[in-house]
C-alpha cells in the first residue's frame, strides 16, 4: 500500500486527529492546491485545480490544526465529487 493510499484509508476512517497538513497533502495528489484570496479571506481557504471548476472551501482549523468532523464529510463529499473516492473505498471507515 502507497504512503498515499494509507492516508486515505486513514482520512476515510475519519479519525479524531486528521490535521490540516494531511488534508493538504492528500488533495495535492489530485492535483488540488491550497489557494487564500488575500487579506480579507482570514482563515478561508480553497483548494483549486488549475484544469477544474470544482473546488474546496474550508476554514484553516484553529487554534490547532485538527480538522472538525464537518469538514471531513465536507472533504468526503468533494472526494466523492471529483471521482477519488467510490462507495467501494469507504469500507476503511469505521463509524
Amino acid at each position: 500500500m502507497s504512503a498515499h493510499e494509507k492516508l486515505l484509508a486513514r482520512f476515510l476512517s475519519f479519525p479524531k486527529d486528521f490535521t490540516w497538513d494531511e488534508l493538504a497533502r492528500l488533495l495535492r495528489k489530485y492535483g488540488y492546491a491550497q489557494s487564500n484570496k488575500g487579506k480579507t479571506s482570514g482563515s478561508r481557504t480553497e483548494f483549486e485545480h488549475p484544469e477544474s471548476d470544482i473546488s474546496l472551501n474550508l476554514h484553516k482549523p484553529h487554534p490547532r490544526n485538527i480538522l472538525k468532523p464537518y469538514q471531513l464529510k465536507d472533504t468526503l463529499n468533494f472526494l466523492r465529487k471529483i471521482g477519488a473516492v467510490i462507495k467501494s473505498d469507504e469500507k476503511y471507515r469505521n463509524n
